[in-house]
């Protein structure tokens, strides 16, 4: 499989914010959102075997933990990142698939979680979720939504209200857009929508969502890679 980086640090988004994370990004996307932050993980990156890249989780986390794949989007590599899945649970990982959720989910194994991201009006990629891959969700995956202002908002909303997702899947988080460019300040001061703006909302409309920031990138300088 093609590879850009496999590195340590802490999980910056989705429920399990703040702990010990390998990541494992796959080099390749087809979609390219307005905001996106791994830009650099749509081309190059260097071949790996399904066995190289778990030798390299296990040098980086050797009692277990937590691995997310992530990308670039991860399931354009269905047929090596299935195995490699597979392979990482039966090693004790607990699995995390970062996708977008354009492509089938279906051959997932059921104990990987998926946190996938459901591309609102303003990314630039709308209506680009395969609404079949509802079908695949399970109790124990979160749906993301990243959001820029009041319309891509009121998109999460309605589509959640739409679907029932509230009683499908662990979490719905709404995550703030960050500014791609960013660097320097760490803080959400490059953040497209207010924070506060956006909690208001969540609490007027009473919706199950959690507010959801980037915290590696009020950890470290917004522009690092790596972390």
């Amino acid at each position: 499989m093609q590879v850009t980086e496999i590195y340590k640090s802490l999980q910056g988004e989705s429920t399990h914010a703040g702990l010990p994370c390998v990541f494992v990004r796959l080099t390749g996307c087809n979609l390219r959102c307005s905001w996106c932050d791994s830009e650099f993980s749509f081309y190059g990156g260097h071949k790996m075997t399904v066995q190289e890249v778990l030798s390299e989780v296990i040098r980086l986390s050797p009692d277990g933990g937590l691995v997310e794949i992530t990308g670039g989007e991860p399931m354009l590599q269905e047929r090596e990142v299935i195995p490699l899945m597979e392979r990482l649970l039966e090693a004790g990982y607990q699995v995390l698939l970062e996708t977008s959720g354009e492509r089938p989910l279906a051959r997932v194994p059921e104990a990987v979680i998926k946190i996938v991201d459901v591309k609102c009006p303003h990314s630039g990629e709308p209506d680009t979720f395969a609404e079949e891959n509802l079908e695949s969700l399970q109790s124990h995956d979160e749906l993301k939504f990243v959001l820029t202002d009041r319309t891509d908002y009121e998109f999460a909303r309605d589509f959640i209200r739409r679907h029932s997702l509230a009683l499908r899947v662990h979490a719905l988080l709404f995550s703030p857009a960050f500014a791609k460019e960013a660097s320097g300040a760490r803080d959400t001061s490059h953040c497209f929508l207010d924070p506060q703006e956006l909690a208001e909302w969540i609490m007027a409309d009473n919706i199950p969502a959690r507010l959801s920031l980037q915290i590696h990138k009020l950890i470290w300088d917004p522009a690092a890679k790596g972390v």
